[in-house]
């Protein structure tokens, strides 16, 4: 047996839900008579009536009263959905680590949301898996360009590079300066997360035998550890975008200005999925973020 046409079966569930033909027809803004002919529509579709009708108004047979709930609960699924489908189309997920999010991209997000106020954009500050990908918890991604294990299928943009250099206090700089790299075996090393990346990848490209790279006090995350920088507590391993404001304040010098150089992890990069990619939601945020945020990343590099 063939579904019941659409406009009968909506007509019926309000006409159920109302207890009466009147208020059904305002709500689907038809007539009375519209509501009576798609019931009866109905009622032929099916061979039984759903409605006795009376003097008072109307009352569901038995037949009514079992399709009723089912067509109430149809009908709800199918608006919910709608909704989520609406909504997901202009609502942009995006996952930024903390550190990045903080210094970089959080304090420039009010120019995307002016520019593009159609799209809703949420921001989740922390580190993505392929996994949150793969269920939809959000379209795009800021993590680190050559990152182990991203999954194949993923659209990888570089944004820019990190790029490393010392950095301590103004008072610590007269020492550094006059006695070069070898000058910061006798301070105390800053690392921005428990890996202690960031100094040996220093050391190492530089060679400053002196040093041991993986001495001196551990943060979670290089805003701490560069807080810690600025009070006088140490030498951080600077990333020179990152730490853009204190460098500019000069809270925090460079004391080797010219010994700079990246990692092994590559630029920031933008990651979202191919099918996605396209996406006008997304490319109006790939776009906002390399004529914006990006630039002003560039900018503050050495050229």
């Amino acid at each position: 047996m063939r579904l019941p046409p659409l406009n009968a079966l909506r007509a019926f569930e309000a006409a159920a839900r109302h207890q009466g033909f009147i208020q059904a027809a305002e709500e689907l803004f038809v007539t009375r008579g519209a509501i009576s002919r798609q019931v009866k529509i109905l009622e032929d579709h099916l061979g039984v009536g759903l409605f006795h009708r009376h003097a008072r108004g109307v009352e569901l047979t038995t037949a009514g009263r079992r399709l009723h709930p089912v067509l109430t609960e149809a009908f709800q699924m199918m608006q919910r959905q709608v909704e989520q489908i609406a909504s997901d189309a202009s609502e942009l997920r995006v996952i930024c680590p903390p550190t990045l999010s903080i210094r970089w991209l959080l304090p420039q997000l009010e120019t995307f949301r002016a520019a593009h106020p159609e799209i809703k954009l949420r921001l989740t500050t922390d580190f993505y898996s392929t996994k949150g990908f793969e269920a939809a918890e959000y379209d795009l991604g800021i993590s680190l360009q050559n990152r182990p294990g991203r999954s194949a299928s993923l659209q990888v943009l570089p944004l820019f590079e990190m790029v490393l250099s010392p950095a301590c206090a103004p008072a610590l700089l007269p020492d550094l300066a006059a006695k070069g790299p070898p000058a910061l075996a006798q301070q105390r090393l800053l690392h921005e997360s428990p890996r202690r990346s960031d100094w040996p990848t220093w050391v190492q490209h530089f060679g400053v035998a002196q040093v041991d790279a993986t001495a001196g006090e551990v943060f979670p995350n290089l805003d701490m550890a560069t807080r810690a920088a600025v009070i006088g507590a140490g030498v951080v391993m600077a990333d020179l975008v990152l730490c853009a404001e204190e460098l500019a304040r000069g809270d925090l010098v460079l004391p080797f200005p010219e010994m700079t150089c990246g990692t092994p992890d590559g630029a920031y990069a933008l990651v979202g999925e191919a099918e996605k990619w396209h996406d006008p939601k997304v490319v109006a945020f790939r776009d906002w973020l390399m004529a914006g945020p990006c630039a002003a990343a560039l900018s503050a590099l050495p050229q």
